[in-house]
């Protein structure tokens, strides 16, 4: 088995924007708030890759994830089998610069070399106190069983200034020309996923 058993223990960066989507703005898609996240796992997490991720509310303790793409295929295998994700094989260019005074982070989710998604993030460094959070994913399996898994960590949360762009005629084009509500990053992220 080329992935780790859950529960996965996670260590990374995450860039993260809310969009809203009003009733009848895109047939396929429910009303709603979508979170959309830019994320970097690194050492000593059990596998290392990048992240898009978009994943809305389903009910009050409950979040689904509705599209996702990683540059591991480990993670790809591990995240449909452990937990119904539908993770899907991508390519990143991901720069992130960080000094004294602020971060930057220019990203960008290709398949087959054309860029489906892209952002910049801009923060001002600061002292952030690391604050915990928690959820639970709820996803469906083709079969119609349910899974659900935990998830629980802490980071250091600081606002963000972000600008998205979806490509159109992409698979996130129903997010093109939104623009978010609200963005944070979450710094130096420890998460125990499962």
């Amino acid at each position: 088995m080329p992935y780790p058993p859950a529960p996965w223990k996670m260590y990374g960066e995450s860039w993260n924007s809310l969009f809203r989507v009003k009733e009848g703005d895109h047939p396929d898609r429910p009303k709603g708030m979508y979170g959309v996240m830019m994320v970097r796992y690194d050492d000593p997490s059990p596998l290392t890759y990048h992240e898009l991720l978009v994943g809305r509310m389903v009910d009050k303790e409950h979040v689904t994830i509705t599209d996702i793409w990683v540059d591991s295929a480990d993670s790809v295998e591990g995240g449909r089998a452990l937990w119904a994700i539908p993770k899907e094989l991508n390519e990143y260019t991901f720069e992130a610069r960080e000094n004294a005074i602020s971060t930057k982070l220019n990203a960008t989710a290709s398949i087959g070399g054309r860029a489906i998604a892209s952002c910049s993030f801009y923060d001002v460094a600061g002292a952030a106190p690391r604050l915990p959070f928690n959820g639970r994913v709820k996803q469906t399996r083709d079969n119609g069983e349910i899974v659900t898994a935990g998830l629980k960590g802490s980071a250091k949360i600081i606002p963000c200034h972000a600008k998205w762009q979806f490509a159109p005629e992409g698979p996130l084009g129903w997010l093109h020309g939104k623009r978010p509500v609200a963005s944070a990053r979450m710094r130096r992220f420890r998460m125990d996923f499962g």
